[in-house]
């Protein structure tokens, strides 16, 4: 059962159940882009369903990361790139007890390509459909990175050509590639991962091929304890490692929303909150 998912969709079911049964039993989805992306940005998700029968995780990694970085003493194919990452996502799906692992095995640029991102559109859309998560976690809209914000695009895109019932009940875009620290602090999800620490540490040391020439691992851990002691300067720490995400529900939810403006008016709200400080020190230039 794999509806329309290309043909060479990698599909990892660890504890070896049916993939119908795999789909339908995951209530928390993490849609991204890259292998190690879901260990990096939804592992606050990954902790919470390890310790709670009632739920499970679900994931779905759009391209084969076949232009990730790699270390410059060790030559590599991309094809070999990408085989050896297959191996890791799926590692990690099995350390972390994953409902379901799907690869789609796209290249990054087809992912970027308007052609190529509707019919990512369709593939994300079934998993959802057969999955009615009632969680979904995403990149943000604002990403810096272009295929993250491809498959973010194609996320919000999917879900809002499902029927309200088959949509999540929260969905949000997790930062990366650009902090979202930024963000007013009442529109902040903030994730306390605190208590998922060393098992974070567990899944990213997972993909090897990417923490030779980029410490990945270091610099996700240190922005997560970044977030949780650089947020209320007059108030001691109430967690210790934190995950700042967009909440993207709104867009699930409301169909006559406009993407576009939604995620670009967080920045004139920004714009708007500086400028309130500010103006208590500055007058604007006027004499």
């Amino acid at each position: 059962m794999t509806g329309p998912l290309p043909a060479g969709a990698d599909i990892f079911v660890p504890d070896g159940a049916g993939c119908r049964e795999a789909l339908a039993r995951v209530t928390d989805l993490g849609v991204m882009a890259h292998p190690d992306d879901l260990e990096l940005l939804a592992i606050g998700a990954i902790g919470e369903c390890i310790g709670d029968p009632t739920r499970w995780f679900g994931g779905v990694v759009c391209t084969d990361g076949a232009g990730g970085v790699t270390d410059p003493a060790e030559v590599r194919s991309t094809e070999d790139l990408a085989a050896a990452r297959r191996v890791e996502q799926r590692e990690a799906a099995d350390l972390g007890g994953y409902s379901i692992m799907v690869q789609l095995g796209h290249s990054s640029a087809w992912v970027r390509d308007p052609t190529g991102n509707r019919g990512l559109i369709d593939e994300i859309a079934w998993l959802v459909d057969q999955t009615h998560p009632t969680n979904l976690y995403t990149h943000n809209l604002l990403d810096k990175h272009e295929t993250h914000v491809a498959v973010s695009a194609a996320v919000v895109t999917a879900v809002r050509h499902l029927d309200l019932t088959a949509r999540p009940s929260r969905m949000v875009g997790v930062e990366s590639w650009r902090d979202l620290d930024w963000l007013p602090d009442h529109e902040k999800v903030r994730i306390d991962v605190s208590a998922h620490a060393d098992l974070a540490e567990s899944l990213i040391s997972v993909h090897r091929s990417q923490l030779g020439p980029k410490r990945y691992d270091l610099a996700a851990a240190g922005r997560r304890v970044a977030n949780a002691t650089i947020f209320e300067p007059r108030q001691a720490d109430e967690a210790h490692q934190v995950i700042v995400a967009m909440d993207l529900t709104p867009l699930a939810r409301n169909d006559q929303m406009d993407p576009l403006q939604f995620a670009c008016s967080a920045i004139d709200r920004f714009r708007a909150e500086a400028e309130q400080t500010l103006s208590r020190w500055f007058d604007g230039g006027r004499d």
